[in-house]
């Protein structure tokens, strides 16, 4: 086994693979960026290493760098987690090349896999069904519009390159397709530095489906079941459980010798993860693509079945025999990605400061988060996954729904609430799953309001808060009276909340009678029990899984950003970067119209004009950065 090991990457899969390292005794060593001085991966390992500035392609993206610091801290073999340079060729050669072990497949397998036309051709030939389309390499936009013309709408448009849902494109009718090639190209470019894109039939009613394998140098290959990954937003995972409620046993290991196979055809040695399409309807499975490394959702593998795949890759790259016996997937294991994100603004990005925070201890938390982190757009925006275990499916879709009703992460908006909702959806707890069914429902699963209790717990604890340690009742904030108590109003958000003694109204509700007392830091109002943190005049509240962001301010004028509202502003929904600027001032636009593209975290967003009118006050450039709900342009209506 090895003496040291340089972990390539960042966030939760690095200090993963740094805790697996501890436990064999092994050397850690982390690497960061400037934006990563005090994360958790840093603060773990036994050495850390600068490798550049916060973008990406000057640090986690440089294989030069990393390579040079892996040299220079004696390290033996270098780990690369998933993202960033799993998949890189060049990395894995360079580490070759330097004396450095890579904890991953041959460059070559690498290759034949990280390129998916180059893929479905070579699986193809090994006997594994794959999806109908056209995979042929360089294809020009006419010749991808020709393509969906022969396969016929839907189709699918993917990139020949990388992975993870990035550059994907579903396309309905043949209007807009260039426009999603266009996009889907510049995203390709921008994510993996290739452009090349394949098109698909996209099957309808579809299940996604993905078969781990585990291989060794000396010719064994072996597959540990599969996870159902089906639960899913713009292409990317959400929720993910092993076994599938979908498969029997026989169409279980049919699948699992496709996925033998496809390893096989390439020579693969570590871990990696066969992906399947199936048809919902038919049954029938399609090869998707292969990722050449460790898995985001790897933990219910590893739950399902009790063997540490990050174990099995080190006792490979170490060239050790796969000794498993026979791998049963004996429980049922549930993961919950956990993002900072907005479900209710179509999955768009937030950010913050982590202000405070609680993690289930009950079940497995895979998480780099901790008090003071600072969330930004330069990386993908995954924080944390919580996964479960039980005897049976219902048990463990039971405890990971409990785990993140305990979660708490203030300071960021997250996408807990709508992971809780997801859970409890009936569709989800009968095992009807298609990748559509997010899309379908988003409406209902990301349907919140604030409840009246909350905006009372707030104004309540702005008055404990200013509430002096003497007893004199003259210094008290309660409107106290000779006499009887007056009202205080406090102005939470948009609401106004009258307060009297224990008597509380929100806006023109009813009164209601609430006390409020802080019990180990937490304040409790009316039995509900509430975690909190502040920022400047924001005040936010945590309970049952769900956070407030509530605005505290005296009287009733209202903000500046309700205000531009009435005016038509155009603003950026998402902290990131002017991608693309396609109108100027002056310029007659209609509503609807694209104005800016913004790219965040590896997602792209086009902002779109509100109103039909003139252009006018123009604040922005492509290239620049720009922070959430910052006014890009304003949209003057046409006067009637």
């Amino acid at each position: 086994m090895f003496d040291s090991v340089l972990v390539a990457n960042r966030g939760e899969i690095a200090v993963r693979v740094i805790r697996a390292l501890r436990r064999f005794g092994i050397r850690s060593v982390a690497v960061y960026s400037d934006a990563d001085e005090d994360a958790s991966h840093v603060r773990l390992a036994d050495e850390a290493v600068r490798i550049g500035p916060a973008a990406a392609r000057e640090s986690y993206l440089s294989v030069e760098r990393i390579v040079d610091a892996a040299r220079v801290t004696g390290a033996q073999a270098v780990h690369p987690g998933y993202g960033f340079l799993a998949e890189n060729t060049e990395f894995a050669r360079a580490c070759e090349k330097a004396g450095l072990v890579f904890i991953g497949p041959p460059a070559e397998a690498i290759d034949a896999m990280g390129d998916k036309i180059r893929a479905k051709l070579t699986v193809r030939a090994a006997g594994v069904p794959v999806v109908p389309g056209r995979t042929e390499p360089g294809m020009s936009d006419d010749d991808l519009v020709d393509a969906a013309a022969e396969i016929g709408f839907p189709v699918l448009l993917k990139p020949s390159a990388g992975g993870g849902g990035k550059g994907m494109r579903l396309v309905h009718e043949a209007g807009a397709l260039r426009d999603a090639i266009e996009s889907a190209r510049r995203e390709a470019r921008g994510s993996f530095g290739d452009d090349t894109l394949l098109i698909e039939r996209y099957i309808t009613n579809p299940r996604h489906i993905e078969i781990q394998v585990l291989a060794d140098a000396h010719g064994a290959v072996v597959h540990l079941g599969e996870r159902e990954c089906s639960l899913q937003r713009r292409h990317q995972k959400i929720i993910e459980e092993a076994p599938s409620p979908l498969l029997t046993p026989e169409v279980r290991e049919a699948m699992g010798r496709a996925a033998v196979d496809a390893a096989t055809s390439v020579g693969y040695v570590g871990a990696g993860t066969v992906e399947f399409i199936v048809d919902g309807t038919t049954g029938d499975y399609y090869f998707m693509e292969m990722n050449t490394r460790l898995q985001v959702e790897h933990p219910v593998t590893e739950l399902a079945t009790g063997v540490d795949l990050v174990e099995q890759q080190l006792r490979v790259a170490a060239g050790q025999r796969l000794d498993l016996g026979d791998v049963e997937l004996s429980a049922h294991a549930v993961e919950a990605r956990v993002y900072a994100e907005d479900p209710a603004r179509g999955f768009l990005p937030t950010g913050g400061t982590v202000l405070a925070l609680r993690e289930p201890a009950d079940v497995r938390v895979d998480s780099a988060l901790h008090v003071g982190l600072r969330v930004g757009s330069d990386y993908d925006p995954m924080l944390a996954k919580v996964i479960a275990r039980g005897t049976t499916r219902e048990e463990a879709l039971r405890r990971l729904d409990a785990a993140l009703g305990r979660m708490v992460v203030l300071g960021v908006t997250t996408n807990i609430p709508f992971l809780r909702a997801l859970l409890k959806d009936e569709d989800v707890r009968a095992g009807r799953l298609d990748t559509g069914l997010v899309e379908r429902k988003l409406e209902e699963l990301t349907r919140s309001e604030t409840p009246p209790e909350v905006h009372a717990a707030a104004a309540l604890e702005r008055q404990l808060a200013l509430r002096p340690a003497g007893d004199d009742p003259w210094d008290q904030p309660t409107g106290w009276r000779i006499g009887e108590h007056a009202w205080t109003t406090w102005r939470i958000g948009d609401v106004d909340v009258r307060v009297r003694g224990d008597e509380v109204v929100v806006g023109d509700g009813e009164p209601m009678r609430l006390r409020a007392s802080y019990v180990d830091d937490d304040l409790v109002v009316g039995g509900r029990r509430y975690a909190v943190a502040r920022s400047g005049n924001v005040l936010w509240l945590g309970a049952d899984g769900r956070t407030w962001a509530l605005t505290e301010a005296e009287g009733s004028e209202r903000s500046a950003h309700e205000s531009a509202g009435r005016a038509g502003p155009v603003t950026s929904p998402m902290p990131g970067t002017v991608l693309v600027a396609r109108a100027a001032e002056g310029d007659h636009v209609t509503a609807g119209q694209a104005l800016f593209v913004v790219e965040a975290m590896k997602m792209e967003h086009t902002v779109t004009a509100p109103t039909d009118g003139v252009l006018t006050e123009v604040n922005v450039r492509a290239g620049q950065q720009v922070a959430l709900d910052q006014t890009l342009a304003v949209v003057v209506p046409h006067q009637e």
